[in-house]
């Protein structure tokens, strides 16, 4: 899919990679729907963009706010033909801990931001590309979402992480079968550790020691190379189905 003229809806998109992936997209002559959080930094982000970008108010976890802020997006766009889902986040606490098991709420919440909301967005992205006139491929629209390679390789602390993580992997291959009858492809970018959130910013030495498994390049991942990976997956049509790595050789140790 080319995406000048097309429209990306990019969720998490006022920080780290998300709003790397909506400046990528914005260049290429996409219009830019930014989704994120109230009083974050999705305005601003969008600001920036210019005229080629809108802001939308949107917390994932909020289902109907979801959708609402999905049907806004429609009224002053008409369409979407590419979204980028990269909101979510995890916790490290252990299933046993000294004060008992792991609260069963505190799995619920991480599944819930994690997981369902990547599901919410994408039933209802989904809907609205099925609308879309194909082009002349027959592609109707991509949908990127974002796992983690502790969807494989969890470390001790993330087991409601690496479940929803392993959720949207999972969901990449049957969604894509859902969905190509109307062509809509479907994939996941499994990261590994990138310079966003937490990290951003963080001591050299702290980077080194998390990142001193990676076969190369030791050292975090950088926004733009998530966005460089969004960019390959819209442009070429036989990506489709699969979670792909993004994380120079490293596998997770145990901790």
């Amino acid at each position: 899919m080319d995406a000048a003229k097309k429209v990306a809806v990019v969720v998490g998109g006022g920080s780290g990679m998300g709003r790397a992936s909506a400046e990528l997209l914005a260049g290429q002559g996409a219009t830019v729907a930014v989704l994120d959080l109230p009083g974050g930094k999705g305005e601003e982000a969008a600001s920036a963009l210019g005229g080629a970008a809108t802001f939308h108010a949107c917390d994932v976890t909020d289902a109907e706010g979801t959708e609402a802020a999905l049907n806004s997006v429609l009224e002053v766009h008409d369409a979407i033909h590419i979204a980028v889902n990269t909101a979510g986040g995890g916790v490290s606490k252990r299933v046993i801990g000294k004060d008992g098991p792991l609260p069963l709420a505190e799995f619920q919440r991480i599944i819930e931001l994690n997981l369902i909301a990547t599901f919410n967005l994408n039933r209802l992205q989904a809907w609205h590309m099925s609308k879309n006139e194909p082009d002349a491929t027959g592609e109707r629209g991509v949908i990127i979402n974002t796992s983690s390679i502790a969807a494989f390789e969890g470390q001790i602390g993330q087991v409601p992480y690496t479940a929803a993580k392993a959720g949207i992997a999972g969901m990449s291959l049957t969604m894509a079968r859902d969905l190509g009858g109307l062509g809509i492809r479907v994939l996941a970018i499994a990261p590994s550790l990138f310079a966003t959130g937490l990290l951003e910013g963080a001591p050299e030495q702290l980077i080194a020691d998390l990142t001193k498994d990676a076969a190369f390049p030791k050292r975090a991942g950088l926004p733009q190379e998530y966005a460089w990976l969004v960019e390959a997956i819209v442009k070429n049509p036989m990506l489709n189905g699969q979670t792909i790595r993004l994380d120079g050789g490293q596998r997770f140790a145990p901790r």
